[in-house]
């Protein structure tokens, strides 16, 4: 049986590979829309408004839905219908989007892209709690690690893909992103649909288990009613803000001339830096999802991040970035590692310790400029790696038939993303960008309060 869980795991890896392509290709698409359309940069910001909008109003249209039926949606159809069905609607999006660009109409296409992350929302909610149930509870978080470590693999190794399938070559930069042709359009969103099927197809023909709750579903709060999940909504919503707006705002930020006066154009090893910094930190916390013995358990903690960090400065070399200057950056690496070993793998314990680094890089950014600021902020990456599985099995745990409606309301909360980077540009025109980063302190500081809440307590209930 458990064979048959590892081998049902393993296949949905897939996906999570699938969801950080297509983020990977909205680095294509933003500029693209902001040149063809001449969009202002608030109106290009609302593709990720509907993005992350998308993920709030398609999990509570699922809470409503149960609601209103007294049926327990998702547990009725089982999770993987739930994320087939949600592919399917993600390949309707992505095939609406070729006539929403010939139409001319940015509603049109923000409509279209809802589409999509309207079907990514059904995945996400249904996939979360399925990867915890293939095996014991103990491990889920390391489980989820594993599946976000390959959905950081699919985000650096995405513009590579994109700029070969649509160009030819892989040493295409930004400015030719924004140049591309609605054909290189078109032929974007057929990729994508193609790749939301084949992940659909896969997942169809798969022998998975039938993870559902037997218990009968009651009307009401619900999921609600516990403590656990109340405030891992809020720290769900805190985490995706803090994530999405270390990056967001950076770019600004690194045109000061105490960050190095560094353009649009000039600025995608820091951003990918960032983003692969998520990854080094999910490689490493999947390690215990293999079971392996404590040993080597603990020679790969020591290894596996700093080839990571490899991957990540190689494939940013392939796309032409001088990577030389971040090969320091090694250190940050070195306290990632530490951070994994005192954490022990408890996720209440290792989301507390992520969390202080978390508060800590963002005081030494804010305190310093330069390159020691940069590296501050960038270290944001590393402790936020972890986050997202510490934080989703402990608010989930003892749910019980409340676990797939708890699933809902915290892929609600992805909700943090549309909000919390407007509320750092806010801060920002009314101070400075630099300054501005006190919202990820605070962001920071509050995973810290519900990890320090949550740590050691198991089953949690009223």
């Amino acid at each position: 049986m458990e064979h048959k869980k590892n081998a049902s795991f393993y296949t949905l890896l897939s996906v999570f590979f699938f969801w950080g392509f297509v983020a990977a290709s909205n680095g294509v698409f933003i500029p693209f829309c902001k040149s063809h359309f001449s969009l202002s940069q608030f109106q290009s910001q609302l593709i990720d408004s509907a993005f992350y909008g998308a993920y709030f109003l398609g999990s509570l249209a699922l809470w409503l839905a149960s609601q209103t039926s007294r049926v327990d949606f998702l547990n009725k159809i089982g999770y993987k219908n739930g994320i087939i069905i949600g592919l399917s609607v993600s390949v309707a999006g992505a095939l609406l989007m070729i006539p929403a660009v010939h139409s001319g109409s940015f509603a049109f296409i923000l409509s279209s892209f809802f589409i999509i992350a309207l079907g990514f929302s059904l995945q996400q909610t249904a996939t979360q709690p399925f990867v915890i149930a293939l095996g014991s509870p103990d491990t889920g978080a390391h489980r989820l690690n594993l599946g976000g470590g390959i959905n950081s693999f699919g985000t650096l190794m995405g513009p590579l893909i994109v700029s070969w399938l649509l160009f030819g070559d892989l040493k295409v930069g930004a400015e030719t992103f924004k140049n591309a042709s609605i054909s290189s359009i078109d032929s974007l969103y057929l990729i994508l649909a193609g790749v939301f099927a084949l992940a659909a197809v896969l997942l169809w023909v798969a022998k998975l288990p039938k993870v559902q709750s037997e218990e009968v579903f009651e009307h009401g709060l619900g999921a609600l009613k516990y403590p656990q999940l109340r405030l891992g909504m809020l720290a769900i919503f805190a985490y995706v803000g803090v994530e999405v707006t270390i990056q967001s705002n950076m770019g600004a930020l690194l045109k000061l001339p105490d960050f190095g006066g560094i353009d649009d154009q000039n600025n995608s090893p820091y951003i990918s830096l960032f983003w692969g910094s998520l990854m080094i930190g999910r490689w490493t916390g999947a390690i215990s999802a293999f079971g392996l013995k404590k040993l080597w358990k603990n020679i790969l903690t020591v290894v596996v991040p700093f080839v990571a960090f490899a991957v990540v400065l190689y494939i940013n070399q392939l796309r032409g970035n001088d990577m030389q200057q971040f090969y320091s950056y090694a250190w940050c690496v070195g306290i990632l590692v530490a951070g994994f070993f005192l954490g022990n793998e408890k996720p209440s314990l290792t989301l507390m310790i992520f969390g202080l680094a978390g508060v800590i890089a963002m005081l030494v950014g804010l305190m310093n400029t330069g390159q020691t600021a940069i590296y501050a902020f960038l270290c944001g990456g590393l402790c936020c790696s972890i986050m997202w599985p510490c934080i989703f099995a402990l608010s989930i745990q003892g749910l019980g038939k409340y676990t797939s409606q708890g699933s809902a309301f915290l892929i609600m909360m992805i909700l943090g993303g549309a909000i919390i980077p407007p509320l750092q540009g806010l801060l920002a025109d009314a101070t400075d960008i630099h300054t501005s980063y006190w919202i990820p302190v605070a962001c920071f500081a509050y995973l810290v309060f519900f990890a320090a809440k949550l740590r050691g307590k198991t089953n949690v209930g009223m």
